[in-house]
């Protein structure tokens, strides 16, 4: 499944106050993907931050959009077209129906009211592979909007980076295995879901 080169975009909102959320999710996971590659994000003219590298042997685009989560579409159709890489595109992102510790990925599909996604979507095509970041439902009757904006929660911590280390793996699988291996391989490897606090 080896291609010239993948684009690998990571979700989230720029900015310190957003940095800990539990919707940047994606972007903890490309900055984990950045150390690996042994480089530093720049600024790009596609209104994203970007990384050129390698990762498993493969050219890669790492991207964090930094035009805030609802209009990512824009900088990741840029890149895309600016880098030549087609449907060579994984997406990292945080995922409601998805219980947190567990990981899955997919391609295609809804964007099941995920705003990035949505985006993504509608500048493209839905036909990309995600990288899904369980980060569960809110608890009780907690708002969703605000509960994607909130910091993973102090139990949730303990396993983050492991989580974020763990999804990382998964791209580069995705890149060089395919979906389905990928799947086979990381789907039967979850945490026992933590649960979110009341």
């Amino acid at each position: 499944m080896r291609v010239d080169r993948w684009l690998i975009a990571g979700l989230g909102n720029p900015g310190p106050e957003y940095a800990g959320n539990r919707h940047n999710a994606g972007f903890m996971v490309a900055e984990e993907l950045a150390a690996r590659a042994g480089g530093r994000f720049k600024a790009h003219r596609s209104r994203a931050e970007v990384l050129e590298g390698r990762l498993a042997g493969v050219p890669v685009v790492l991207a964090k959009p930094m035009t805030f989560m609802n209009l990512s579409g824009g900088p990741v159709k840029a890149l895309a077209d600016f880098y030549k890489t087609g449907l060579n595109l994984i997406v990292i992102h945080d995922e409601l129906d998805v219980p947190y510790g567990a990981l899955r990925a997919k391609k295609g599909g809804g964007d099941n009211g995920h705003n990035g996604l949505k985006s993504i979507t509608k500048a493209m095509t839905p036909d990309y592979l995600r990288l899904r970041f369980g980060i569960g439902r809110p608890p009780g009757r907690m708002d969703t909007a605000v509960y994607v904006l909130k910091d993973f929660a102090t139990a949730e911590r303990k396993d983050l980076p492991f989580l974020v280390d763990r999804a990382a793996d998964m791209v580069e699988s995705l890149m060089v295995n395919g979906l389905e291996p990928t799947q086979n391989k990381f789907h039967a490897g979850d945490l026992n879901p933590v649960k979110p606090p009341r």
